[in-house]
């Protein structure tokens, strides 16, 4: 099996993926800074506490392991702190990319994995989205992230670096196992939210009913951070195996309304959920499907854990869990 170097492994997507692939008999060391990260969701000995833009020291890590191949997920993913903070999100997300890129070349790897998103569509005509409907992202973070995957196709081409986008919808749901789940400081995911209304008895607010959807309030696509884990390894083994550069969005297909998310909630728990109806976000577009077509057919992925009900109990477990110990 391969020696695989993960950034920013020690957050929510990577800690689950370098679960996945310690599953799959895959060697894994991570790369976080630990700004956003946890220190408890990776096994200590394989945890190197090192910034993106430290290029010696990557260099001197991925030639000293033996690396074949680097999963990318560090970055900054909040759209709404994008806006407010943009040179912070080009500087982390951008330049940190490019650093590790410049490592990469120096330690002589070729393939990459990187955590796109679907933001990098902005707010598409049609849905469901496929790969190729054109770039328009409406946020700095979705920006930062078209930037870095327009670099990872010029590296394709005159570096040899075989590499694979994938372009999340919205990540979700726990470790079934109970392991890991959403520890974002502060979160900004709906489902964990809703989980911290009901134990606090705070209202959370749901960002506009009067879209041109069933119930008024916005559609999006929920995938399972294991499914998500899943659809890394399948890109990662693709490229080992010689596969080429591509983009893949994950998905499910199926969208839910954020009231159809609030009743799956208190059906799972038993509890009432806390909301009340605010003003629209900027930027937020009425309904956020993927086609995830694409994923299944080329690289054979299927979803396990992806309906909704699986989801949030899978979340509610971790919730309860993680609230005992007072997290």
């Amino acid at each position: 099996m391969a020696k695989i170097l993960v950034t920013g492994g020690a957050g929510y997507i990577g800690s689950h993926t370098t679960l996945a692939l310690l599953e799959r008999g895959h060697d894994v060391i991570v790369v976080d800074n630990l700004s956003r990260g946890h220190a408890h969701n990776v096994d200590p000995k394989r945890l190197w506490r090192i910034h993106l833009t430290d290029t010696d020291a990557l260099v001197r890590l991925m030639r000293a392991e033996e690396v074949d191949a680097v999963i990318h997920f560090a970055a900054y993913i909040a759209v709404g702190e994008s806006t407010r903070e943009p040179e912070l999100y080009f500087s982390n997300n951008v330049g940190g990319s490019l650093a590790l890129l410049t490592a990469m070349q120096q330690a002589g790897i070729k393939r990459l994995v990187f955590s796109s998103t679907a933001a990098v569509y902005g707010m598409p005509e049609r849905v469901p989205i496929t790969e190729d409907m054109p770039f328009a992202p409406v946020s700095p973070y979705g920006d930062s992230k078209v930037m870095v995957e327009r670099i990872l196709g010029w590296l394709d081409q005159y570096r040899d670096l075989r590499s694979i986008s994938l372009r999340y919808f919205n990540a979700c749901g726990a470790d079934p196992q109970g392991r890991l789940g959403e520890e974002h400081n502060p979160e900004t995911h709906l489902i964990p939210l809703l989980l911290r209304a009901i134990e606090t008895g705070v209202p959370i607010t749901v960002f506009g009913d009067d879209y041109d959807t069933p119930d008024g309030t916005c559609i999006r696509d929920y995938i399972h951070v294991s499914d998500l884990a899943e659809a890394h390894i399948c890109a990662l083994e693709s490229l080992l195996n010689g596969g080429p550069s591509d983009a893949f969005n994950v998905g499910t297909g199926t969208g839910y309304s954020v009231l159809e998310v609030i009743r799956a909630v208190e059906e799972v728990t038993g509890r009432k959920v806390p909301y009340e109806i605010g003003p629209r976000r900027p930027g937020d577009a009425a309904v956020l499907v993927a086609n995830a077509d694409k994923l299944r057919t080329v690289l054979g992925w299927r979803p396990q854990y992806s309906d909704l009900r699986t989801i949030i109990e899978t979340a509610w477990a971790f919730e309860k869990k993680r609230t005992a110990k007072g997290q």
